[in-house]
């Protein structure tokens, strides 16, 4: 195994002992009451989390003037997504709540070598939003990011996830590893480690009451695009208004059917992110320690779920949007990691 040590914390390899965490079911947990709590204190805590959340309507403007706008189609959804650049491909993948702007930072950077690209997942601003949360089931969601590839006529990638997006990733690397070139994670810690967490009932457990919230039939109807636009902005009207257009054209059901069709349940004993296969590829993975949602305890063992090198970076500073809150670090650390992992 390939270590590579850089100074922000400590890396952790098979040696390390270090420890630190999201979402299980909700029924006969919480009363009425308490869930509208939740569901209120999740949204401040979002709303809470954006002040560190880096944004410049400077970038806003440019990436809006480089990028080009495609779709793809798995099984007769149309997923949106951008493209810019030349050179090997590389695919970002969004979380909640969010749409392929988040990933502006990046594309702005590393379009100088790659190819990049950056979805809409389906639900979000110009992609497709189907009806019901079996229509959000991971298995959808990796097909999505497959057409997106053969769309642009490669057979291969790197493969790049933000929270959802990074669930979807980590899916997507391990089902299909002739696609996934290389893999990079921000701020979620490998699937089948998050349920682990979950299921000793401690700390990831109670972090992620937000989340068997989310589950809850109703749970989009406490939300609105304003509220979501007004987190992700950092009081920056331009960015704003660039949120607000893209979260009206979004579905707020379809944003909590992901978390409906793919979030584990009590007793967390089964699903599908205990089934995961291996990840083949190498592995960069990020995570600010300011996150209060997904604990870094979920790092821990990351190394039995990975067949090839895992290098890990810790952002002691950065909260969940680590690739904005480090923008410039984590560029950096990306072209120099895939330098070192060039065949």
């Amino acid at each position: 195994m390939l270590i590579l040590t850089f100074q922000c914390q400590p890396i952790l390899n098979k040696n390390s002992t270090r420890s630190a965490t999201p979402l299980p079911s909700n029924k006969g947990v919480y009363s009425n009451g308490h869930k509208e709590l939740m569901m209120r204190f999740s949204l401040t805590n979002l709303i809470g989390l954006s002040l560190l959340y880096f944004s410049q309507a400077s970038v806003s403007q440019s990436i809006e003037e480089i990028v080009e706008h495609k779709y793809a189609v798995n099984d007769g959804t149309s997923i949106h997504y951008v493209r810019a650049g030349e050179g090997p491909l590389m695919v970002f993948i969004h979380g909640f709540p969010d749409f392929w702007y988040g990933w502006r930072e990046q594309m702005m950077s590393l379009s100088d070598q790659y190819t990049v690209v950056a979805l809409d997942t389906r639900g979000y601003n110009l992609s497709d939003k189907p009806s019901g949360y079996e229509n959000y089931s991971m298995d959808f969601l990796v097909g999505d990011v497959e057409a997106v590839i053969k769309n642009e006529n490669r057979e291969k990638a790197i493969i790049v996830g933000h929270d959802w997006g990074g669930g979807i990733a980590w899916s997507f690397a391990g089902l299909r590893p002739e696609m996934t070139h290389r893999l990079i994670i921000f701020n979620l810690p490998h699937i089948k480690r998050l349920q682990t967490e979950l299921a000793k009932f401690e700390a990831q457990h109670e972090a992620s009451g937000y989340a068997r919230n989310f589950q809850l039939p109703n749970s989009h109807e406490r939300l609105t695009a304003e509220g979501l636009a007004v987190a992700l902005s950092r009081g920056d009207s331009k960015t704003q208004s660039r949120y607000l257009e893209a979260f009206k054209k979004s579905s707020l059901d379809a944003m909590m059917n992901y978390y409906r069709a793919n979030f584990p349940r009590e007793p967390y004993t089964e699903g599908q992110f205990l089934d995961i296969p291996k990840i083949q590829a190498p592995v960069l993975q990020f995570h600010g320690l300011k996150d209060t949602a997904l604990l870094p305890s979920g790092l821990n063992n990351t190394w039995e779920e990975i067949e090839s090198d895992w290098t890990l970076m810790t952002l002691p500073t950065a909260n969940h949007w680590s690739h904005l809150d480090e923008a410039g670090k984590v560029n950096k650390m990306i072209r120099a990691w895939l330098e070192v992992q060039q065949d």
